[in-house]
């Protein structure tokens, strides 16, 4: 679709369409434009902006990543469509590994998102293997690469299903996520949320990276999800 940069929804509508050629290109599901729109409504209530509450997250985000001995950022189609370049970028100042886990699974879908993550500067990813699961999760996002997701232990995943967050912390994994919503079992779970849109905040988490600075003190987790909730709610953030 051809809007003009002066369109008031204009940035709006650039992200709904790369949803949409995600769609046609097999690496979004169809339910992941429902998941695109709730979290639409909320950045709606969040002004459409980096608040201060997850400029927080993202310098802690930034740090564990740095910490980490072997991270892993987790890709699904929707982050693909919408930050596909983002990611390789973050991945490169990490120095942390891509693997591709999805719910609505398929060995096309798959090997799709690798090809786009590919064409945008990629030189690995990772794929799910059948050999190696994480526990505490019954369905097929369970399935994951030897050298990745199993034996990581910070995994950054953003637009994550709530089920699986909570069975990669039941793995004594810490887990950074991107959740515009807050209230989600996600956000609750994981110990660090960054409430913000994915393509705002994950150059900002690149740029810390590679900027350094002193590490966040006594970061938690539940108070930047208070203050997020209540910047939604028109109080103070």
């Amino acid at each position: 679709m051809t809007v003009p940069e002066s369109h008031p929804r204009y940035h709006s509508l650039l992200l709904r369409d790369r949803i949409c050629e995600g769609v046609e290109r097999g690496v979004t599901s169809v339910h992941g434009l429902i998941a695109h729109g709730r979290g639409e409504a909320f950045d709606y209530l969040l002004g459409e902006k980096t608040q201060d509450f997850a400029n927080d997250a993202i310098a802690a985000a930034a740090d564990m990543l740095k910490q980490a001995k072997h991270p892993v950022l987790s890709i699904n189609g929707n982050v693909v469509a919408l930050a596909a370049r983002e990611m390789v970028e973050l991945a490169e100042a990490a120095e942390a590994k891509l693997e591709v886990n999805i719910f609505h699974s398929s060995p096309e879908r798959e090997k799709a998102i690798r090809d786009m993550l590919s064409e945008a500067g990629a030189k690995d990813v990772l794929m799910p293997s059948k050999s190696h699961a994480i526990d505490h999760i019954d369905h097929n996002r369970k399935w994951v690469h030897p050298d990745g997701i199993y034996i990581a232990d910070v995994i950054f995943v953003p637009l994550e299903d709530g089920d699986r967050c909570q069975a990669l912390r039941k793995n004594d994994k810490d887990v950074i996520t991107v959740d515009l919503n807050p209230l989600s079992r996600t956000s609750k779970t994981s110990s660090i949320t960054i409430v913000d849109n994915l393509i705002r905040c994950i150059p900002l988490v690149t740029e810390a990276l590679k900027r350094g600075g002193a590490a966040p003190k006594d970061y938690d987790n539940l108070a930047i999800l208070k203050r997020a909730e209540a910047a939604i709610r028109g109080g103070k953030a």
